[in-house]
């Protein structure tokens, strides 16, 4: 692995870089695998017996890297596979932010959905998670996370940040982990080092700078910033603190670290606190993350509605046979599908429907036809669906059947809609029709990898 010079170079000044220890780090060939559960869906008791993230209450590193692809649990959404060190934004927010109360939070460059799905996990019930993907491209994955991981009180964007300006004072939690130039990805990723260089360093900076001001609006006052990335540079990292304390009212918010997680804490010029993993110090990869507080007044936004999308309050009844309770939930259409929404945020979400680009909004139950409902994937996966309703239980092998999108060949003398479970964990939709059963597998999600 030939690291670049200019890198190696620019980190001397670096404090606690140790030249010899990042090259051998790097020419070790030690690859780090860390899952983190969906406390959702399955306890923290059933993990594969790993040790666990010491600055994560649900994260845990795995002795070897299992075909996750080839696991049914992880399409159930019971687990993201997500980098260790990346994981410390749960201490971030927990530091910062009482997490007991009802939260409006942005996750602005959320794909694949790492992030957003940990925010899901640590903020409470009653909180809403605005998850934004700018690149068009990578919203669909994004949202398949998101889904994957069952809750109801998120929404998906696809905007450029700027487009978050005009929502003044909204959020109370805005996290920035911007694209950068991905020098703390090397050992995960070779090839990362061939699209790396000194140029790309600079400009990746110039958006970070770009991205926390197009942002800086909509988070309310003493409202919390957090900024990460997975880069190394200072460019990227403590000059970019320095530029948000120059040009933005904040107060730089410094972390509690526990000494044995070996992160080390270091200050910008400003005075701002900032946290670099350094791969050979801990068992991650290479992160950099610092927390802010807005220390700014900020114009209230009046959300005014111009249209209501909701369904009739037959099509509600029908579809709400499907749900366990709608106790505070709410209903709204996203285009023909009728969505479950918390309704403490029903205001809120549609006013974000008539100002943002939103790709999914809370769970889609499904669209009604001939008085009964269609049922879409995301209600399968979702933790509002109806425990009474018919299951299949299958094996691995018919499970990994089922997710290819094969046919499967099972006894069941019920007919009608049921669910594909796999150790008590939902799968997707199935349709018994006697004599055979219609996959109702997403097409876009069917596993293709061949068998081991």
């Amino acid at each position: 692995m030939n690291l670049p010079i200019f890198l190696i170079n620019s980190l001397s000044k670096v404090k606690n870089f140790d030249e010899a220890a990042f090259i051998n780090i790097h020419q070790s060939g030690e690859q780090i695998t860390s899952i983190r559960i969906n406390p959702a869906k399955q306890s923290i008791s059933t993990p594969l017996r790993a040790a666990s993230v010491p600055w994560s209450s649900l994260g845990y590193y795995l002795q070897s890297r299992p075909s996750f692809t080839l696991d049914p649990l992880f399409h159930a959404g019971t687990y993201y596979v997500q980098e260790a060190s990346s994981m410390f934004l749960e201490q971030a927010v927990k530091q910062t932010t009482d997490t007991s109360q009802p939260l409006l939070v942005l996750d602005l460059c959320a794909a694949p959905g790492g992030k957003s799905t940990l925010l899901q996990s640590i903020i409470s019930k009653e909180s809403l998670l605005v998850s934004n993907e700018v690149i068009q491209s990578r919203v669909n994955i994004l949202k398949e996370n998101i889904i994957k991981w069952g809750s109801s009180n998120v929404v998906v964007t696809n905007n450029d940040p700027k487009d978050f300006t005009k929502l003044s004072g909204l959020f109370d939690i805005v996290v920035i982990d911007a694209p950068c130039s991905g020098s703390g990805l090397f050992r995960r990723d070779p090839e990362a080092i061939n699209e790396w260089s000194e140029a790309n360093v600079q400009l990746c900076s110039q958006r970070q700078q770009r991205i926390i001001a197009d942002a800086w609006n909509c988070l309310k006052e003493d409202g919390v910033l957090i900024y990460s990335t997975c880069s190394y540079s200072t460019e990227e990292d403590e000059e970019l603190l320095d530029w948000t304390v120059q040009r933005l009212k904040v107060e730089g918010i410094r972390l509690k670290v526990e000494q044995e997680w070996n992160i080390d804490e270091v200050q910008s010029a400003t005075g701002a606190y900032g946290y670099r993993f350094w791969p050979y110090k801990v068992k991650g990869e290479g992160f950099f993350i610092a927390a802010f507080r807005k220390k700014e007044a900020t114009d209230e936004l009046r959300m005014k509605i111009k249209k209501e999308t909701v369904p009739s309050k037959q099509d509600i009844q029908i579809a709400a046979k499907w749900l366990q309770s709608t106790e505070d939930i709410s209903f709204i259409l996203q285009g023909q599908n009728i969505a479950a929404i918390p309704a403490a945020w029903h205001h809120t979400i549609q006013f974000l429907m008539q100002e943002l680009k939103v790709r999914y909004a809370g769970t889609e139950l499904g669209t009604i036809a001939k008085n009964d409902l269609l049922p879409e994937h995301a209600l399968a996966l979702s933790t509002l669906i109806n425990q009474h309703i018919f299951f299949v239980e299958l094996n691995e092998e018919q499970a990994l059947t089922y997710l290819r999108k094969n046919d499967l060949h099972i006894d069941a003398s019920q007919k009608g809609w049921a669910l594909a479970r796999y150790k008590g964990m939902n799968l997707g939709w199935m349709k018994l029709l006697g004599n055979r059963i219609n996959n109702y597998y997403p097409k876009e999600y069917r596993i293709l990898k061949a068998p081991l």
